[in-house]
């Protein structure tokens, strides 16, 4: 399985996010933190706002900020509303001759299923919180999870 950019894009920003609580952060900064195009990220933070994983304010000091704390977002329920859980392989609309006897539908619905299922087992505060981030950012600045 591959994640879309559009996935990858959507935790960028919510990372980001995360890592400046104290204030709003822009379109333009993400842009250039990631070398992203900005067209692009509009659609990924306004789909993360009707998502309500961001609250985002219009106008010239505007910005976005996360609309909850990093302990609250799961990432296998952000992976599964942004990039969609459905079947890796969708044998009905194929007519498919061998459907009856063939289990590979079955098995790629369960190899599916483990993905989401081992996603769900983090939080975007628990991806901040790993060794490597904390060079990047300040993760004393992060909202503690009790």
């Amino acid at each position: 399985m591959q994640l879309s950019r559009f996935t990858d894009y959507s935790v960028r920003v919510l990372l980001y996010s995360a890592a400046n609580p104290e204030r709003l952060v822009t379109l333009s900064e993400i842009s250039q933190f990631y070398n992203i195009s900005l067209e692009h990220l509009r659609k990924v933070v306004h789909n993360l706002g009707k998502l309500e994983y961001l609250k985002t304010h219009r106008g010239k000091k505007g910005g976005m900020q996360l609309n909850m704390a990093p302990c609250d977002i799961n990432i296998g329920e952000l992976i599964g509303k942004v990039e969609g859980q459905s079947a890796l392989i969708d044998c009905q609309a194929q007519n498919c001759n061998i459907t009856a006897m063939c289990g590979l539908s079955s098995a790629l619905a369960k190899a599916n299923a483990a993905f989401f299922n081992e996603l769900k087992q983090y939080s975007l505060h628990d991806i901040i919180d790993s060794g490597a981030m904390r060079d990047l950012i300040n993760v004393d600045d992060i909202i503690a999870c009790v």
